[in-house]
């Protein structure tokens, strides 16, 4: 068998698993490189060659600053500026905002963090604006595959073609040369999203719908009976408490009182000092004659929580939240004491309540029993390390809550200000792409934005390595000379020698392959194809590298073309036919784009 003959056998297994979806997708790509080694067809070195790409390693770094921005609340934050901005009553109004805000975030922090973390935010203000979620989700998933030819950091796919045009002889394509076609790919979506959306798309609820943590701590609160009863008594310049240790305060003394938690009067944290300060705050619970008699005692600014915005400030911050676990079975927990005050063992989180069948049990010290439930406060980072100890349950990820409830939280802006440093160097071409990466995730892990154990597991590995075990068959397609033999049919059906047909093919191609597997596998197969062709016709490959990407965010005819097109399957209640109903236009109006508005900028 020859060496074209092989080639031509192992993309097509590799083709059939993909679609088989029996196999991870890591060891099919993974297989593909061996198979190209135990073939002959690669090198060792070759067939391992994708894992010491810089165009690898960049795509990696993108996932650690999508973290940092999604960890940090900014997602949220512009979550909430949606839902403000909508109004109830214009559906123009509603789509389009939707579509600019999960572009914009496509953009800057990769496709599938920006769905991610928009999903609950849209499923939510469909049910507060009494709209199906079917309406919404689809659109704004489209809009994110057209968002993702807004910037070179959109997609895997826009580093893989400006790093082609540069290997190809030409210069990189640079980081904002791709919104030449990312505004109007998006353009169009917005308007076949508002003109034919209403009778293409279902209307339907989803058999799964994300939960809304937006009121949580008030939720939290009413739950456990704080709402009334609950003090902050703040420390005056007066006080006697000034400079004085935390356990001068016996408020235990003082009959139907409980010290809940001291905070620090700056950071909004359970007080860490050995001393209090002016404007230190005690949250006791209580009655409140008796709260009123410490605080005229002790000098201090009496103030009753009684209304959301005090409860935020209290309990559920920038700094700190709130958190409820739950007694499991077996655990070692059960029949130790716990009360109301009590500090963690750890010594950086607070017991606020203890429910027991759905009671509170009040100030008095209990014996936990299974099923118990408490509700602890604490910093953020408290609430992430601790409640991960196997002998509680979680009812709500304290993760999970921060990102949709506390926008703009701790780190926020050092996250936005390495994502600009680093959006400034990739488009000035002031630093490599790898190198600028690397370097924006290093700041995040010296701003303390995210760990070093939190930037590791933000990252997609199953992304990073599909992208390098998949680089050597590109390589192995030039050097068995499959692709000049795929090149040489497309110029032939190209009749003479036109580049519009060569688009027109190219486009075809990879956007029906685009439908089956990953966008990022079809692109390395297709984008060497594509450099060949246009060598062969004695065209300039840029043309034909942009008309590839372009193509390769059109996934839009199928659930598994992109994990994106699945992710809002459920909550959307999405059969597979409604795919290819709404997607066809926006395939239409993307081939246009590719074919007769790319030539238009990019010269052949």
């Amino acid at each position: 068998m020859g060496d074209i003959a092989l080639m031509a056998a192992i993309i097509l297994v590799a083709i059939v698993l993909f679609v088989w979806n029996r196999l991870p997708v890591i060891v099919v790509a993974m297989g593909v490189g061996m198979a190209l080694y135990a073939t002959g067809l690669v090198t060792l070195n070759q067939a391992l060659s994708g894992f010491g790409d810089p165009a690898v390693m960049f795509i990696a770094t993108l996932f650690v600053v999508s973290a940092a921005l999604d960890r940090t609340g900014v997602t949220a934050w512009a979550g909430q500026m949606l839902i403000r901005g909508a109004g109830e009553e214009s559906r123009t109004r509603l789509m389009g905002l939707i579509a600019l805000l999960v572009a914009l975030l496509t953009a800057l922090i990769s496709l599938n963090g920006a769905i991610a973390a928009l999903l609950p935010v849209v499923v939510v203000m469909a049910l507060r604006l009494r709209r199906q979620p079917s309406q919404l989700l689809m659109p704004m998933v489209f809009a994110a595959h057209a968002g993702s030819l807004l910037a070179l950091t959109g997609t895997p796919v826009n580093v893989l073609v400006s790093e082609a045009a540069a290997d190809a002889g030409f210069r990189a394509i640079g980081f904002f040369e791709f919104t030449i076609v990312g505004v109007p790919l998006l353009l169009g979506v917005i308007a076949i999203s508002i003109l034919l959306g209403e009778k293409l798309l279902p209307h339907r609820a989803g058999e799964t719908m994300s939960a809304d943590f937006s009121r949580h701590a008030t939720t939290l609160v009413e739950q456990y009976g704080l709402k009334e009863g609950l003090f902050r008594l703040r420390l005056r310049a007066s006080s006697p408490l000034v400079g004085q240790p935390p356990s001068v305060l016996e408020v235990h003394n003082w009959d139907g009182l409980r010290l809940v938690a001291i905070h620090d009067g700056e950071s909004g944290e359970r007080l860490r000092r050995d001393t209090m300060a002016e404007g230190d705050f005690l949250l006791v619970s209580g009655q409140g004659e008796e709260a009123a008699r410490l605080a005229a005692a002790q000098h201090l600014a009496f103030r009753l929580e009684n209304s959301e915005d005090d409860l935020r400030d209290s309990l559920f911050n920038r700094s700190s939240g709130l958190a409820e676990v739950m007694i499991p079975p077996r655990s070692a927990m059960i029949g130790q004491t716990a009360y109301q005050g009590m500090v963690t063992e750890s010594g950086d989180l607070v017991v606020i309540a203890i429910q027991r069948g759905g009671s509170d049990v009040g100030a008095k010290p209990v014996q936990l029993q299974a099923g118990d439930t408490m509700l602890l406060q604490g910093s953020w980072k408290a609430l992430d390390t601790r409640l991960a100890d196997p002998q509680v349950l979680v009812v709500n990820s304290p993760d999970l809550v921060r990102r949709q409830a506390v926008p703009l939280g701790a780190g926020a802006w050092g996250a936005i200000g390495v994502l600009g440093a680093m959006v400034f160097c990739l488009a000035t071409g002031l630093l490599p792409a790898a190198v600028a990466g690397i370097l924006s995730c290093f700041a995040l892990v010296l701003l303390r934005v995210v760990t070093v154990d939190q930037a590791y597991r933000s990252v997609d590995w199953t992304t990073v390595i599909l992208v390098a075990a998949m680089m050597p068959l590109s390589t192995a397609m030039v050097q068995t000379g499959a692709a000049d033999m795929m090149a040489d049919g497309l110029v032939a059906v190209a009749a003479g020698g036109s580049p519009t047909i060569l688009l027109a093919g190219i486009f075809l191609l990879t956007a029906v392959l685009g439908q089956l597997i990953s966008n990022t596998a079809t692109a390395l197969i297709i984008i060497p194809v594509g450099v060949a062709a246009a060598t062969t016709m004695g065209v300039s490959p840029v043309p034909v590298l942009m008309c590839i990407a372009v193509a390769a965010a059109a996934s839009f005819l199928t659930p598994i073309a992109t994990p994106t097109n699945l992710m809002v399957m459920r909550p959307g209640g999405y059969a597979f036919g409604d795919y290819w109903k709404f997607g066809l236009p926006m395939m239409i109006w993307f081939f246009i784009v590719a074919v007769f508005v790319v030539p238009l900028v990019w010269r052949f």
